[in-house]
């Protein structure tokens, strides 16, 4: 399949002589049908824009696209498709409840972590915060950080073998940093609740 959507993908190129950023007029598409049906990996994307576009460049490309199709695939699930995917997937998400449990109690950190950690199909992970009490504005920037911090793990994975000369300490360093805020908000976040149950049990005995 990845070897098929590369010659396609190479075709139109060929065929329509887009270059550049331009690339976007036939990734995004493929990225909506990814996050769709889950037919192909994203890497396979994210390789094409690298490829195309140098790494930085790519990442950028490939997070956008990434993003914008994680947002449609939600919306549609949410306000369009719901009962016919609710048929469709369901049965899936019978492997994932345990995630499903988790999305509903850490809410957008649930959704960067799946986003990040290729455990579920992307298209589950919409699903999922589409039927969640997830609030539509924290699905939308969970899904832009998830996004970018799965496409820049796999930017430094990928990018060792597209451009094997490439210094990649930048941008491991600059990843690490990220995590780290991620991991700083998430733990802030964390001992606030804490605080304000205990102060509801305390109001309350």
């Amino acid at each position: 399949m990845n070897e098929w959507i590369e010659s396609i993908t190479g075709w139109l190129l060929d065929a329509t002589q887009l270059s550049g950023f331009g690339i976007l007029a036939i990734t995004l598409p493929l990225a909506l049908i990814q996050g769709t049906f889950g037919v192909f990996p994203f890497a396979t994307i994210v390789m094409l824009h690298i490829s195309t576009l140098g790494v930085a460049q790519g990442l950028l490309a490939s997070w956008f696209t990434g993003s914008v199709a994680g947002m449609i695939v939600y919306w549609l699930c949410k306000t369009t498709f719901t009962e016919w995917i609710s048929k469709k997937w369901m049965y899936k998400l019978e492997r994932y409840e345990k995630w499903q449990r988790s999305l509903e109690r850490y809410g957008v950190w649930a959704v960067i972590f799946l986003r990040t950690i290729p455990i579920m199909p992307n298209n589950l992970i919409s699903f999922m915060a589409a039927i969640s009490k997830l609030k539509t504005a924290s699905y939308t920037w969970s899904n832009a950080a998830g996004n970018l911090s799965s496409i820049w793990l796999f930017g430094i994975l990928s990018a060792s073998i597209v451009f094997p000369d490439m210094d990649l300490r930048k941008l491991i360093f600059s990843y690490v940093l990220f995590l780290a805020l991620l991991l700083s908000m998430f733990v802030i976040r964390q001992r606030l609740m804490k605080h304000r149950e205990h102060h509801k049990s305390s109001v309350k005995s």
